[in-house]
């Protein structure tokens, strides 16, 4: 076994993005890994330690050369392998071609069975590691991409990168790796902290980089997210009961902006409390990378987490120009939110009309008109009150209002923020004021619903309209392409109406298509409609199956009439603890569907003629309509167990039936009868679920 040694390859550039560099971060280990392996270059761990300035990796391990390779491999008999001439066969050049010699290379000698047959020896000497790292690391460092950032180049170079490469360090032990990229040569120096440890270090050995880092003013990531979270962690502990919010996206860049974190507390105004504590946080988050802080109550105070990449004899100079800074930014904000109140909800609204919403589909204040109607199109069939339902009109009539807003423009991610304060600025209720705020709720996956019943009508008319439109206009998402995001709108409209609201969509899918036609758009509403509900029912049945509900029973309630998200989930959940918990009722039930839809016909109609029925038949009969009225009780009372154990008790009386009754009978009219009570007793299964596949397992 060769000797190994430490392997260090850093790239040093100037400041990099927080984005790229978390993504290259990644891929930097597995370019490392892949070409060590593909090289037969043995390693231990690779740890990856970066910084604004670097992208480095310590590779443990690293064999100072390739194993020696020498192998002898036997192929076919010589007689299968050469012809009587001597010349090798196709089994003789196939086998030379896996083992990667020519023909001409293959050796005849007799085996130890005594009988003779050829051989392929391949040597392959031990290879010195530095040339494969030298060519590896020129490799790996052209070899990252930058997704969504451009590459660039400097000097007459035209070897690009995502910021100018300033130097190369690459030691294998003590020895430095020629490395060549960009007209930058490698060295064994690295550069620290360009205030705390400017200049060149030399780094003796990979052992000795972190500790050269430190030393000048440089820690690995991993050292600076610990310190930050242990400052913000005081911070809190020192003003009992706070929360400093932390979005974790922002605070990775924060983690990435420094190389010497120190965590500080600035303060602002005590007039800018009076703005919306939304946009003041939204514009401190974006705009500076700062963190704000929230009393035990929940309330925004006037402090403000700063994170310095500076001297700690200087702390004091960074809070003051930050807070300069954070002044002038919050100034702009409350100006925007002061303007904006001087303006009606109205007059916001009738501008509307000159913001698109989609080229075929209309403009904005269209749309509003539309969520509005569909607003009560949805109460009406939710059985949601008077009240609410006045809310949720009014609501919907000034949802989009605020995104004319200014503070709107500046911070569009407040949209329905803003317009819930202007609402309630302009006297609207508390009630209008919420639903407008939260009907662009879920915005996400695990994001809250509306706080609010009216809420959730005004979200579930926003998201359906907007699904409505772009598959009347066929511009349904495809597999690469969901620019309206209709995929998480029907996932959200799915959790609404599950959670929330407890009604069905295929009435709402009918509204919502109704009010483009009334706008004058052309399209064939029936199919439309379908094309609708079984985007929404596929959507419903991936959130069934990512519940852990077996996929062959997602797909027998799919085919069932029950639509409504509530019901369709539980009547999954009811049929998957069945089969899980009582193997017994699930195997009536299936049983019992079994032997009946085999020769069903649904061709004859489900008319029984009671006069000729024998007294098994009958009572087969009298079962089938006693578990329909149960089963249509107990889905109206969501008693889905129940459902499942109505269905169940079929299982005796059919049996009944097929052991005394011969169903194919001679007569005709007889065996048309007995089909068409099959007919009635398979009804009451496809009235639930299509239980065919299940029966079969």
């Amino acid at each position: 076994m060769s000797e190994k040694k430490d392997f260090l390859l850093e790239i040093g550039t100037e400041e990099m993005p927080s984005a790229p560099l978390i993504h290259a971060s990644k891929q930097y280990r597995e370019l490392l890994a892949k070409g060590l392996d593909d090289a037969g270059l043995a390693h231990g761990d690779i740890k990856i330690i970066t910084s604004p300035r670097r992208l480095g990796a310590v590779i443990a391990d690293v064999a100072i050369e390739t194993e020696e390779v020498h192998e002898v491999k036997r192929g076919p008999a010589a007689n299968i392998a050469f012809d009587e001439s001597g010349a090798p066969t196709k089994a003789a050049c196939g086998f030379a071609r896996k083992c990667g010699v020519d023909a001409s290379e293959l050796v005849r000698r007799e085996d130890t069975d005594g009988r003779e047959y050829v051989f392929a020896e391949r040597f392959v000497p031990a290879t010195p590691a530095q040339p494969i790292l030298t060519a590896l690391a020129e490799n790996v460092i052209s070899s990252l991409e930058w997704p969504n950032y451009r590459s660039q180049r400097w000097g007459s170079e035209t070897a690009t990168f995502v910021r100018p490469i300033r130097w190369i360090c690459a030691l294998l032990g003590n020895q430095v790796i020629p490395v060549h990229y960009a007209d930058v040569d490698s060295s064994n120096t690295t550069r620290g902290h360009r205030v705390l440890g400017p200049g060149e270090h030399v780094v003796a050995s990979p052992a000795d980089y972190e500790r050269v880092l430190e030393e000048n003013g440089v820690l690995s990531a991993e050292r600076r997210r610990k310190v930050i979270l242990d400052g913000i962690a005081q911070i809190e502990a020192e003003r009992a009961g706070a929360h400093v919010d932390m979005p974790k996206k922002v605070f990775d860049e924060v983690v990435n902006l420094c190389e010497w974190p120190t965590v500080l507390v600035g303060v602002f105004d005590e007039e800018f409390l009076a703005v919306p504590h939304e946009i003041i946080c939204e514009s401190m988050l974006s705009n500076q990378r700062y963190f704000p802080i929230y009393d035990a109550n929940g309330k925004l105070t006037r402090e403000f987490v700063v994170v310095s990449n500076t001297k700690p004899e200087n702390n004091e100079r960074v809070i003051d120009g930050n807070e300069r800074v954070v002044r002038a930014r919050l100034y702009d904000a409350k100006f925007f939110y002061d303007e904006d109140l001087k303006v009606s909800l109205e007059t916001f609204r009738s501008r509307l009309a000159s913001v698109a919403f989609q080229e075929k589909l209309g403009n904005v204040l269209q749309k509003t008109e539309r969520i509005e109607s569909l607003s009560l199109a949805i109460c009406r069939e939710a059985r949601i009150g008077a009240h609410v339902a006045s809310d949720a009109q009014r609501a919907a009539h000034f949802a989009k209002a605020d995104l004319v807003s200014s503070a709107v423009v500046e911070f569009t991610n407040q949209q329905g923020v803003m317009g819930g304060y202007y609402a309630k600025a302009a006297g609207e209720s508390d009630e209008v004021a919420e639903a407008i705020r939260d009907h662009y709720r879920p915005r996400f996956a695990g994001d809250d619903l509306p706080c609010g019943l009216a809420g959730c009508v005004v979200a579930v008319a926003d998201k359906l309209d907007t699904i409505a439109g772009m598959f009347a206009i066929g511009e349904p998402p495809t597999g690469s392409k969901d620019p309206f995001a209709l995929r998480r709108s029907a996932i959200g409209v799915i959790n609404i109406l599950a959670d929330r609201l407890r009604c069905g969509y295929v009435a709402l899918v009918d509204a919502a298509l109704d009010a483009y036609l009334e706008q004058g758009l052309s399209f064939n509403k029936p199919e439309v409609a379908q094309n609708i509900c079984t985007f929404i029912k596929g959507r419903m049945e991936q959130i069934a199956r990512d519940a852990k509900i077996k996929s062959d029973t997602v797909a027998a309630v799919s085919r069932g009439t029950i639509e409504a998200p509530v019901d369709f989930f539980a009547l999954a959940h009811a049929l998957d603890d069945a089969r899980a918990n009582d193997a017994e009722t699930f195997d009536n039930l299936a049983t019992a569907y079994a032997r009946a839809s085999h020769l069903a016909d649904s061709s004859l109609g489900q008319d029984v003629d009671e006069a000729p029925l024998l007294p098994v038949e009958h009572d087969l009969l009298r079962a089938i309509d006693d578990a329909q009225d149960k089963v249509h009780a107990a889905i109206d009372s969501s008693s889905y167990a129940e459902v499942i154990s109505s269905l169940a008790e079929l299982r005796e009386p059919i049996d009944r039936f097929f052991d005394d009754v011969l169903v194919m009978d001679e007569d005709e009219t007889i065996k048309n009868n007995r089909l068409r009570l099959l007919n009635r007793f398979v009804s009451v299964f496809h009235d639930v679920a299509d239980m065919g596949e299940l029966a079969r397992k």
